[in-house]
C-alpha cells in the first residue's frame, strides 16, 4: 500500500513539473506614468460682465478752488460688460505672473449736487480701461488665485443739472470728462472641468477691483457753453467692481499622456 501511495505522489509531482515547463513565461506590465499638468504659460482672452459702485466726497467750489459748501457723500451703482487679453508665465512650479489689459463698458449711474444753488444731476461712469500685472499661486493644477494692480482710466458723462426741489432743468450742465488713477484687486481663475465640464482651454474667473481716481472740478456751464462764474463741483471717485468672465487659453490642451 505504501509503495502505491509513493508511486502516485511521484507521478503527481512529475506531471506538475511538466505542466509548469509547458506554460508561457509570466509577463509584467509597467504602471502608466502620472498625467502631466499643462502649463499656464501663454496668451489668453476673456469677456464677461459684472456690477459696480462708485462714491466720492464732493463739494462746490468757486474760481480758484475756494470751497463754497461742506463735503457730502455722492455716488451710485450699475452694471457693465468687460473684455480683455493677457499673457501669463508659470514659474517655480506653482507660481504664475502675468500682464494684461482690459476695458469695461456700461453705466454705473450716480448723483452729484450743488447745494448752494439747489442743483442736482445724474453722473455716469460710462467706460473704464486698465493695464496692469497680476501674481498668484496655483492652489490646484487647474485653479489660480491671484492679486493684481496697475493703471486705470475712466470716462464720465455730461450732466444736465436740475432744480433739487422741482426736478426741472435750469439751463445749466457740466461737460463729460476723463479721470486717471490706479487700481488694486484680486480674483480666482479655474478650468471649467472642476464643474464636470469637458472644455479644454476654457476657464472662468471672478475678480474684485478697486480703482482710485484723481480729483476733478467739474465746471458748471450755461447750456450756451458759457462758464457759470467759475463755479464747479469737485469729486474724487472710488470705483469698486466685481466681474465674472469666460477665459480662453490658447496653449491649454489638457493633460499630456506620455507614450511608453
Amino acid at each position: 500500500m505504501k509503495k502505491l501511495l509513493l508511486a502516485l505522489a511521484a507521478a503527481a509531482a512529475f506531471s506538475g513539473s511538466a505542466l509548469a515547463a509547458d506554460m508561457a513565461p509570466r509577463t509584467y506590465t509597467k504602471a502608466p506614468p502620472p498625467l502631466a499638468a499643462p502649463s499656464w504659460t501663454g496668451f489668453y482672452i476673456f469677456g464677461g460682465g459684472g456690477g459696480g459702485v462708485w462714491d466720492s466726497n464732493s463739494h462746490t467750489v468757486s474760481t480758484g478752488g475756494v470751497p463754497l459748501s461742506i463735503d457730502s457723500r455722492v455716488g451710485g451703482d450699475g452694471w457693465y460688460g468687460t473684455v480683455g487679453a493677457g499673457y501669463d508665465w508659470q514659474f517655480n512650479s506653482n507660481w504664475v505672473f502675468g500682464v494684461f489689459g482690459d476695458g469695461q463698458f456700461g453705466s454705473i449711474n450716480g448723483s452729484i449736487n450743488d447745494p448752494n444753488q439747489s442743483l442736482t444731476g445724474r453722473l455716469k461712469d460710462q467706460d473704464n480701461w486698465a493695464a496692469g500685472a497680476r501674481l498668484g499661486y496655483l492652489v490646484a493644477p487647474n485653479v489660480y488665485s491671484y492679486v493684481n494692480a496697475g493703471y486705470a482710466g475712466s470716462h464720465w458723462s455730461r450732466v444736465t443739472l436740475l432744480n433739487t426741489f422741482s426736478g426741472l432743468p435750469v439751463g445749466i450742465h457740466t461737460d463729460s470728462f476723463n479721470l486717471n488713477g490706479g487700481f488694486i484687486g484680486g480674483g480666482v481663475e479655474n478650468n471649467l472641468n472642476i464643474f464636470g465640464i469637458s472644455a479644454p482651454g476654457w476657464f472662468m474667473k471672478t475678480e474684485y477691483r478697486a480703482a482710485y481716481y484723481g480729483s476733478k472740478t467739474i465746471g458748471e456751464k450755461f447750456d450756451g457753453t458759457n462758464v457759470l462764474d467759475g463755479i464747479g463741483i469737485k469729486v474724487q471717485p472710488l470705483v469698486q467692481t466685481v466681474s465674472t468672465s469666460l477665459v480662453y487659453r490658447f496653449n491649454w490642451t489638457g493633460p499630456v499622456v506620455a507614450k511608453y
